[in-house]
């Protein structure tokens, strides 16, 4: 039986996992990547990786999911928005170091395409994945396979505009308005702190008098327990979620957008005005795409990464 390592490389912690054909996982790890520079990080996926192949000796080769756009023909993570990640050599720098055959491919295509084989669009011939973290990242199967356009960047969905007037977007996008700006994690937190202000009297408004820091999880948290100050603050990005998912239904058509990544922890309270949003804007009859949330949560990405390469190495196209 195949195993291989899979890497889901993020804004703000790296997972690392051995998984052979069957999905399951012999192996795991994490390390924080947030705020490391471009060195540390190399030096962090280099050691964790050397780690896995110790655990792990008879792994055949390794997947990298990175939050980049991706040169997949040279092998280059071109540029990362939300982290210091920019024109390296990563698939034959690795290979070089670990001796060992690796592919790379931008994070949310892992995760779409682990997803697409295990998860919520298991059998779907098109389908839109949205990862909604610190960031959002964007994977498109189209005809069975994952899409990913003249060189490999596609498909950055998170950076669409829905509001050219709208904030500027986070890390190294130049844009303003992006779904990213609007809809991911770090939005969740600015509209959670926004509302605390208006109400002091709710928990996100107590939250803030005691000094506590009003981010995505916390919004969350709060929610969850029936703070209508953070509900409102999740349908309020719940909403700007569907003003995307309607342009993605309208250009696409899918039979199903997947949505996964850590602010899924909100469950329907975002998902639910995604869908009232979308439904209200897209044409007839993408009004009718199904909305799910990921089935595999954080382990998506390097499921897929893993899965990546063990296709690549199989001779298959991923």
């Amino acid at each position: 039986m195949t195993e291989t390592i899979g890497v889901d490389l993020g804004g703000t912690k790296m997972a690392i996992g051995v998984v052979d054909d069957e999905r399951r996982i012999s192996y795991r790890s994490t390390a924080p990547s947030v705020g490391l520079q471009q060195d540390e990080v190399v030096a962090s996926l280099e050691r964790g990786l050397r780690a896995a192949i110790d655990a792990r000796p008879q792994v055949a080769g390794i997947g990298l999911g990175l939050p980049c756009t991706i040169d997949r023909a040279r092998g280059v993570a071109i540029e990362a928005v939300n982290l210091d990640l920019a024109d390296v050599p990563i698939r034959d720098l690795i290979t070089e170091r670990l001796a060992l055959p690796t592919f790379i491919d931008n994070d949310a295509n892992a995760a779409a395409l682990a997803e697409h084989r295990f998860g919520a669009a298991r059998g779907a011939g098109d389908a839109v994945l949205l990862t909604i973290g610190t960031g959002i990242g964007g994977g498109l199967i189209i005809d069975g396979r994952v899409y990913r356009g003249s060189t490999g960047a596609g498909a950055e969905l998170g950076h669409m505009v829905i509001d050219r007037n709208g904030p500027r977007c986070q890390g190294h996008c130049p844009n303003h308005g992006c779904v990213e700006a609007l809809a991911s994690g770090n939005a969740l937190g600015r509209e959670g702190a926004r509302l605390a202000e208006h109400e002091p009297e709710s928990v996100l408004g107590r939250l803030a008098a005691a000094g506590g820091t009003i981010d995505g999880k916390a919004v969350t948290t709060a929610a969850l327990s029936g703070d209508s100050a953070a509900i409102s603050a999740v349908t309020t990005i719940g909403r700007n979620l569907g003003v995307a998912l309607s342009g993605y239904a309208n250009i696409f058509d899918p039979d199903v957008i997947v949505v996964g990544g850590g602010v899924m922890a909100a469950g329907e309270l975002l998902l639910e005005p995604a869908r009232e949003e979308m439904r209200s804007r897209a044409l007839r009859p993408m009004k009718r795409v199904a909305v799910r949330a990921a089935e595999l949560g954080p382990d998506a990405g390097l499921i897929g990464a893993a899965t990546m390469a063990a296709l690549e190495l199989d001779g298959g196209r991923s």
